[in-house]
């Protein structure tokens, strides 16, 4: 937003909270709103926009990010519609097409729900937590708190969207009274939990916020039965001398486990089942992520 003389962050949040109604209209997935707000900020980053085409850059984004995610993505018609008639379809297919341009027709790019799903999908739990809590809260409260981030571009633009994805887990199971985080969890996302430590307070803080916040679209997105209302759980304290404690809690249940696994550890070079070479962190990520994408 340093780029823009005219516009300022408070305009992005309203810009933000329009397209979610505008997902909402037209039952568009999660995914191109996602997709629509990552455009926008990768175009505003090169272009300088009057205040005037803010809602045309906002809305030629939505339809791009529309024909590349839904399988039936709404006419241009619909979209010049939806701006009350205020541009023309010539309009909305020209600043297409300079988006398109500025960013190179990269339109490929993780978001933070791509990095939830996969985080939620790749750490099993026991299937009493998974029926009570993950299928049923953790998932829709982790998909709840990063579509917050999406409100402020100050500060979450500075951090990637697997680390806000990550934070966002943490939190949500902090919120459930679920343990905040696990060996498991940190061998999986590869994040510890100090990694995390600025984007989990800085999520909470927008969480403690949301009520009083002007723009409500997402509060009230998620206030439906399919998420499960997890907009309507409360925020929890959470203080930096709370999260410290945990973190300190946690490093010392892991060297406890390290130093019980280390008494039983299988001599190097050796394989659990003969003939076959243990894989790699790197190598079972990979066939996780095979797994999911072409399922």
């Amino acid at each position: 937003m340093k780029k823009q003389p005219d516009i300022n962050q408070s305009m992005r949040t309203i810009l933000v909270d329009w397209l979610v109604e505008v997902c909402e209209e037209y039952r568009l997935q999660n995914e191109t709103l996602c997709l629509a707000i990552s455009y926008i900020d990768r175009f505003l980053s090169f272009m300088s926009v009057v205040r005037a085409k803010l809602q045309l850059v906002g809305t030629a984004a939505m339809f791009i990010a529309a024909k590349y995610e839904e399988i039936y993505p709404p006419d241009v018609g619909e979209f010049v519609y939806i701006t009350d008639d205020t541009y023309s379809k010539t309009q909305v297919l020209r600043m297409e097409q300079l988006i398109l341009k500025v960013l190179g027709f990269d339109l490929s790019v993780p978001t933070t729900l791509v990095f939830t799903s996969v985080y939620c999908v790749m750490n099993d739990v026991p299937d009493k937590v998974k029926y009570m809590c993950m299928s049923r809260l953790d998932y829709p409260k982790a998909s709840y708190l990063c579509e917050l981030s999406l409100l402020d571009a100050d500060p979450y633009l500075t951090y990637l969207p697997s680390k806000i994805a990550a934070g966002a887990l943490a939190l949500s199971r902090y919120t459930l009274d679920l343990p905040v985080w696990s060996r498991m969890l940190e061998t999986n996302v590869d994040y510890r939990l100090e990694d995390l430590r600025d984007i989990i307070l800085d999520l909470n803080k927008t969480h403690q916020r949301a009520e009083s916040m002007a723009q409500q679209a997402i509060q009230e997105k998620f206030k439906a039965n399919k998420y499960m209302q997890v907009s309507t759980i409360p925020a929890v304290e959470l203080s930096e001398e709370t999260f410290d404690k945990m973190c300190k809690s946690l490093a010392a249940i892991a060297s406890a486990a390290a130093e019980a696994e280390s008494t039983t550890a299988v001599p190097a070079g050796s394989s659990a089942v003969e003939g076959t070479a243990p894989l790699s962190h790197n190598d079972s990520m990979r066939e996780m992520m095979s797994s999911l994408l072409f399922v």
